[in-house]
């Protein structure tokens, strides 16, 4: 549910985007088309998932663009909440943005996180073990995070509303509540966080590169902040001591 929050423009309260263009249509039938078809045919699942150890050990280097066109057979409700996100705020950017553009940066989003989904693993194998690398995963929410990330910059001051909980919120921030929700809510852990944040980190990247990430910070802001960060800590560590040797000091000069 969208607010009239700055930026939006016609004002008043409405659920859902008011024209849905034809990229998303499109985007959404091949979506339940394939769903479909992977109910007849539950094999093509396991053969288009990304799983690290098939892409970098067998040679199967389609599964980062076939696994986000691929859902979870178990519950139907993976892939109507995908749907409604895209739907819901794909709608508005591709009305700007165009179908070309908004379908190539969907396209790199999912591709991206999907290479995130088989790199990652091993990077980790270590703490994670082997068990790890086999792990399939599908689903297009990489690509879907990548469009709301894109629309909350865009639009940063529109209002969201949940319906549950009933909580209304500034778009700039609606990334960081999805991705918490996401974490708290995967009790069963078979929730791809990693593929979440790779969609968000490859839609941060397209972005400041084709100069419409203007609230993004730039990978210098990063490192200057990051070593302000540090100055900040290593200064209130050196606070306390100064305290701690104070107080000491203190005790030292009590008379009892």
């Amino acid at each position: 549910m969208y607010g009239g929050g700055r930026g939006y423009q016609g004002g008043g309260m409405g659920f859902g985007p008011p024209v849905t263009p034809p990229i998303i249509k499109q985007l959404m039938i091949a979506n339940a088309a394939i769903f479909v078809m992977t109910l007849m045919m539950p094999g093509i699942v396991a053969f288009g998932a990304a799983t690290p150890v098939l892409f970098w050990e067998h040679g199967y280097l389609w599964q980062p663009l076939t696994y986000m066109w691929l859902h979870s057979l178990h519950s139907i409700f993976h892939i109507l909440m995908n749907l409604f996100v895209l739907w819901m705020f794909g709608s508005p950017l591709a009305m700007v943005w165009g179908a070309k553009r908004f379908f190539r940066f969907y396209l790199l989003c999912g591709i991206g996180a999907g290479l995130f989904i088989v790199t990652i693993p091993y990077v980790f194998v270590a703490s994670q073990g082997q068990a790890a690398l086999h792990i399939p995963t599908v689903g297009a929410s990489g690509a879907v995070y990548g469009v709301v990330l894109a629309y909350s910059l865009t639009w940063p001051d529109r209002t969201i509303m949940l319906i549950f909980p009933p909580v209304a919120f500034r778009a700039i921030w609606i990334i960081p509540i999805m991705l918490g929700l996401s974490i708290v809510g995967d009790r069963s852990g078979t929730v791809s966080h990693v593929a979440h944040l790779g969609g968000v980190v490859v839609a941060w990247f397209l972005l400041r590169r084709e100069g419409t990430g203007g609230l993004l910070p730039t990978v210098n802001q990063l490192k200057y902040r990051l070593h302000r960060w540090r100055m900040r800590r290593r200064l209130r560590a050196v606070q306390r001591e100064e305290s701690d040797w104070r107080q000491r000091r203190n005790d030292d000069h009590t008379i009892h």
